[in-house]
């Protein structure tokens, strides 16, 4: 048997170090060739770190939020055969063993070689067990099939044992698990709504949770908030969405509100370039741009990322969705390219169905403007003298009072209301 160690690997752009973010494997684990190991984090983007080898974990280099340079041991792994531990690297002092850590979630990830798995007969099936007594933010190992299951059923899977290779949990984990839960509540022992907690729980705040806190905090201490809010009536942009997903849905794709919202952005900005700028306030320089490059703000289970449409100015309502449509899954999966998490010159941010009536979206430094989609509701609103069902929606948008006036934010946001209002003004030249 031998040893093989893993180092910190050289991400590129010169980054000499970076935080590890989190651990998918623990001292004792059975690891398989090209499953992820650790995610470690940049300050553009969380990448995976792969195995190269089958093997057993041995020791862990670090503990999830340290900070390593690149180079430094990551993991070492036992293997069949020689290894690659060099005699000079034998005289490095390898870490003691540490207890897994994670961030509060975990991004979700496609894992490598994924086990094949088959429900056996009921008289295979493991025994009821009892909860797995794992951290709160563990990720344990489980087939995309499996989360789903798990996720329809309701249950948490750092709650169940798994009996797989490597503690990969299976579908008949997941029967074990809800006929334990049966069992209990056949006998009385399953908690009382009613009863008292007195248990606590500590998140630590590393990876990508710690850089939205840190970029959340530098914008609100360094720019000069103002936020402005206009209700829309977007029956009309409603009732062309609906219009052009019935005769070209099945060909090109469907449409949601936002590649209109991106349009009407595109369109508005020509009359309002100093809103499509980015602001260097140690330089104090501003840097008007030409090109709209849109943030889409997208919720991933690892915290806020912002996946970024490049050149919005020369893509069609259907090239917008399928690209917004593109970066959303690679942002929620964990794998945006770094290069399409920055650059952008303004941010749109939506949460859809849930967008409440007003909020105060949080620039997305340097950029000087954020535009904020609230819900679409129905509501009765006076017309010509008659009372109407109208779709009504609210833009809660901030801007950097250093560089954009307010009555300039005020202009900007009523073009993007009359744009969205009569939507045929969305594609005149």
């Amino acid at each position: 048997m031998g040893t093989h160690v893993i180092k910190m690997p050289d991400i590129g752009e010169g980054i000499a170090e970076v935080e590890l973010a989190q651990w998918h494997v623990k001292v004792g684990d059975l690891v398989v060739e090209d499953q992820v190991l650790a995610d470690v984090m940049t300050d553009k983007a969380m990448v995976d770190i792969p195995s190269p080898v089958h093997g057993k974990v041995i020791s862990l280099g670090g503990q999830p939020g340290e900070v390593m340079a690149v180079g430094s041991i990551l993991i070492s792994i036992e293997v069949e055969g020689a290894g690659n531990l060099k005699a000079s690297d034998q005289l490095v002092k390898e870490p003691a063993p540490i207890k897994e850590a994670a961030p509060a979630v975990a991004a979700p990830k496609v894992e490598a070689a994924p086990v094949l798995e088959s429900k056996p007969a009921a008289a295979c099936r493991p025994a009821p067990q009892a909860p797995v007594a794992r951290d709160a933010d563990e990720r344990p190992l489980a087939s995309p099939a499996v989360r789903k299951h798990a996720l329809d059923l309701g249950i948490q899977l750092r709650l169940v044992q798994g009996s797989g290779p490597a503690g990969r949990i299976l579908h008949e984990d997941l029967d074990a698990y809800l006929a334990q839960g049966t069992q209990n509540a056949r006998s009385g022992s399953t908690p009382s709504g009613y009863a008292e907690r007195h248990d606590e729980e500590q998140i630590p705040v590393i990876g990508m949770r710690r850089k939205i806190a840190q970029r959340m905090q530098e914008a609100t201490q360094r720019a000069a908030h103002f936020s402005y809010v206009e209700e829309i009536d977007v029956t009309a942009v409603e009732e062309l969405r609906a219009h052009l997903n019935e005769k070209h849905g099945a060909t090109r794709g469907k449409l949601t509100l936002l590649p209109f919202l991106v349009r009407a952005l595109v369109v508005a900005l020509r009359d309002f370039p100093q809103i499509n700028a980015r602001y260097d306030d140690e330089a104090q320089v501003i840097t008007r741009h030409g090109a709209v490059h849109v943030g889409v703000a997208t919720q991933s289970d690892v915290g806020l990322m912002v996946p970024v449409v490049r050149h919005a100015e020369a893509r069609s309502l259907w090239d917008s969705a399928a690209e917004i449509a593109r970066l959303a899954t690679a942002a929620r999966s964990g794998k945006a390219a770094r290069d399409e998490l920055s650059g952008s010159t303004i941010t749109l941010t939506s949460l859809g169905a849930l967008g409440g009536i007003v909020s105060t979206p949080v620039l997305n430094l340097p950029e000087v403007a954020i535009v904020g989609v609230n819900k679409i509701v129905e509501r009765p609103m006076v017309i010509k003298g008659q009372i109407v069902v109208r779709k009504m929606m609210n833009l809660s948008s901030s801007f950097d009072h250093r560089v954009v006036d307010g009555m300039d934010a005020a202009l900007f946001i009523q073009a993007i209301r009359g744009l969205l209002e009569q939507p045929a003004s969305l594609f005149l030249e």
